[in-house]
């Protein structure tokens, strides 16, 4: 298994820093849209569907996707997915995983599928665009590595308390506070560097943060969704590290939260 990790791994970054800094524009987008694709299959087996209805979720998800990447996404609904970031990722999650709401039970779950994977892939667009924006995406996205690479070892060693037992027995709080140390020594780093000094250096730490307690939200939101179907993964997509939303759980609320923030940051 471990073999199998490290091999799709060493596969799969040449091909995600390539697209990262080589791709530009609508290439980029359409790239990002494909993982959005991808992620919409495993949303269907979230919510328990299967054959047709599936494949109905995957072409509706690629019909809007596509149309968004023709025409653009108009200025009230960059608003709208702002708003529904922050709200979701920051109150309505938290609540969801306290409650522990079935998601197929909703008649809100395929929607709530488009809202998330869109608004990601809306985030990955928007800070793409910006100034050196390859380097400031790498950057945000790893916050959500540097915060899982060091609660992993954190929870490893120091790990006594559980976190969240009936959803992730895997995790402690140790962890957690491992998580902060980690983000805090990259934050440091991160602030002294020249993509640091485009966000106002050490106030960067602030934002680090609380887009690290998020981070920690949308891993358990995703392994909840997946307890409640009754899935080991979200997929076997990325042998030896499971499916899409898997890898990409913590980014889900990073990058929506942070994409919305710098949205009204503009607005006003």
């Amino acid at each position: 298994m471990l073999k199998t990790r490290i091999l799709t791994a060493l596969l799969l970054m040449p091909l995600i820093l390539s697209a990262l800094f080589l791709l530009h524009g609508k290439p980029w987008s359409a790239f990002t849209l494909g993982i959005c694709v991808l992620g919409s299959w495993e949303w269907s087996r979230f919510i328990g569907w299967q054959g047709v209805r599936s494949v109905a979720y995957v072409g509706a998800t690629m019909a809007l996707g596509g149309g968004l990447l023709l025409l653009g996404l108009p200025p009230a609904a960059e608003f709208g997915l702002a708003i529904f970031s922050l709200l979701f990722w920051i109150l309505v999650a938290p609540a969801w995983l306290h409650n522990k709401w079935k998601l197929a039970d909703s008649p809100l779950a395929a929607p709530l599928g488009w809202a998330i994977l869109f608004s990601s892939w809306h985030a990955m667009v928007v800070w793409h665009e910006r100034e050196n924006g390859a380097w400031v995406l790498l950057a945000l996205l790893a916050v959500a590595w540097a915060a899982d690479t060091a609660a992993y070892f954190a929870g490893r060693r120091f790990g006594r308390r559980k976190l969240a037992p009936s959803i992730s027995p895997g995790k402690s709080w140790e962890g957690v506070i491992g998580a902060y140390c980690g983000v805090t020594v990259y934050g440091v780093v991160i602030a002294n560097s020249p993509i640091g000094s485009q966000f106002g250096g050490y106030a960067l730490l602030p934002a680090i943060w609380v887009l690290t307690g998020l981070s920690v939200v949308g891993d358990l939101l995703e392994s909840l969704f997946k307890r409640q179907a009754g899935l080991k993964d979200s997929s076997n997509l990325l042998p030896g590290h499971g499916g899409i939303l898997d890898r990409i759980d913590s980014q889900l609320a990073v990058l929506p939260v942070s994409a919305a923030l710098l949205t009204l940051a503009h607005l006003f």
